[in-house]
């Protein structure tokens, strides 16, 4: 069964008294281990899709199911201890606190785990470690450079070993040569530690790190798009759901 799915997605926002459609009856399915990068013109809704994807936001209607768990369907504070459990963020702007180190930043997601202190900054030391970035742990952002700040935010998305990694334009903000070393850091989680990583981008360059690149302006017309994912797995998470919500316990 794939990682992620979206089923029948729809999605509609007020503006005023008008309704504005961003997907329609939108599928996807994408398999754990890949690299996928979303590109596209700006408007045809690819940060709405991580956005539904990290369960930031619910669709108007239709199923968004990652790895068995219909997230949408998920009361507030169990979608909160999901995504803690589940979901790495990286954004365009890195969002780190100017107040914490490093270090103190990349522990922030574990403070909703039963982790002791100690054991937080463990983690948090070992994920500094990954992106290399240990020997700069008890600085403060204005220290750092703009890729630095980036790989702090990317050990903040992998301290509680998310499966899932959700990048927001992640090199938007950076250089050609930094955003290449970021996007090798991100490939190498991928290929060397198996994270499922989905991508919003519009640099081409930064496609070809992805091993597959769906162009949404091209996949809103095609069949797979279009189609229906009805198979017998996707009908029995429903089930499973169901059956939870009637019996009042967590999916």
């Amino acid at each position: 069964m794939p990682t992620i799915q979206l089923k029948n997605i729809n999605k509609t926002y007020s503006k005023g008294t008008n309704q504005v459609v961003v997907h329609n009856n939108f599928n996807l399915k994408i398999q754990s281990g890949e690299f996928v990068a979303l590109m596209g013109a700006s408007g045809l809704g690819k940060s709405t899709l991580l956005h539904l994807m990290g369960g930031l936001d619910k669709p108007t209607s239709g199923d968004v199911i990652i790895a068995d768990q219909c997230i949408n369907r998920l009361s507030e504070s169990q979608l909160s201890q999901w995504r803690s459990e589940n979901i790495g963020f990286v954004f365009q702007s890195h969002h780190l606190l100017p107040v914490l180190t490093a270090l103190a930043n990349v522990e922030l997601p574990l403070a909703l785990t039963p982790l002791n202190k100690k054991q937080r900054q463990q983690h948090a030391a070992t994920a500094l470690a990954l992106v290399n970035m240990s020997d700069r742990a008890k600085h403060f952002p204005k220290e750092l450079s703009g890729g630095q700040e980036q790989r702090v935010a990317i050990a903040r998305a992998i301290v509680s070993d998310a499966k899932i990694l959700l990048c927001d334009e992640p090199t938007g903000n950076l250089d050609r040569n930094t955003a290449d070393e970021i996007l090798s850091l991100l490939a190498k989680l991928n290929s060397d530690f198996g994270k499922t990583i989905v991508m919003v981008t519009h640099d081409l360059k930064a496609s070809q790190y992805a091993s597959r690149v769906i162009d949404l302006e091209h996949y809103l017309q095609s069949k797979e798009c279009m189609s229906s994912i009805d198979d017998n797995s996707t009908k029995n998470v429903i089930t499973k759901i169901k059956v939870c919500e009637q019996q009042g316990v967590k999916a």
